[in-house]
């Protein structure tokens, strides 16, 4: 498998979860700005919609979207327990938290990082996310992981959207719940040398 990334995004979520797994992969970096892959490739040759993450199947096919990835690759490592397993409801809780970061907290920072976004509704934007912030903090009571002493998927997700916080104005430490929860996913070996390949810890 092959995952191409940038380093930080919300790819840095599967990487995660590829290392996790055990897998053999390979990464490859994409340049936004040129849509070109660190090996010279147009980008949206490989990905019409030109966003990461984007996994290359060992068959060649291709597979988009982080919430499908993560679990795709889960699947193919289940000793790993990375996810529950289908068909339980706790399979459906995990598709649960991870459609919440998708669409509450991953899209509710997009205006942050929009330079033509006024400051006044970026602030709003603070606003809506720590009311966001407060509902994660409340599952993560008492808990290791969203799933209480059993590191996910979804923990990947959520620890690579929280540590976009540190570029768009937002004090983690104002949420010690969530900053000492991020601090516990970074010790973790695989999490670790996701971001260390991303060039994220210099």
């Amino acid at each position: 498998m092959k995952l191409y990334y940038s380093p930080g995004a919300c790819s840095l979520s599967p990487h995660i979860v590829l290392r996790e797994a055990g897998l053999p992969f390979e990464i490859e970096r994409v340049f936004f700005s040129t849509k070109k892959t660190a090996s010279d490739v147009d980008f949206t040759t490989i990905n019409p919609k030109a966003q990461v993450p984007t996994l290359v199947l060992d068959d060649g096919s291709i597979l988009t979207e982080g919430p499908a990835i993560v679990q795709y690759i889960a699947d193919l490592a289940p000793n790993a327990k990375l996810v529950p397993a289908a068909g339980t409801v706790e399979r459906y809780r995990l598709m649960e938290w991870l459609n919440f970061i998708s669409t509450e907290l991953h899209k509710g920072f997009s205006p942050l990082f929009n330079k033509n976004c006024p400051d006044s509704w970026k602030e709003h934007v603070r606003a809506t996310l720590a009311a966001r912030f407060a509902i994660v903090t409340e599952a993560l009571q008492g808990h290791d992981f969203l799933f209480g002493d059993t590191f996910s998927v979804a923990d990947a997700y959520l620890f690579t959207v929280l540590g976009w916080t540190k570029y768009t104005g937002i004090d983690l430490a104002a949420w010690p719940v969530l900053a000492a929860y991020r601090e516990r996913i970074a010790a973790r070996p695989a999490v670790h040398a996701a971001q260390e390949a991303e060039g994220l810890l210099r």
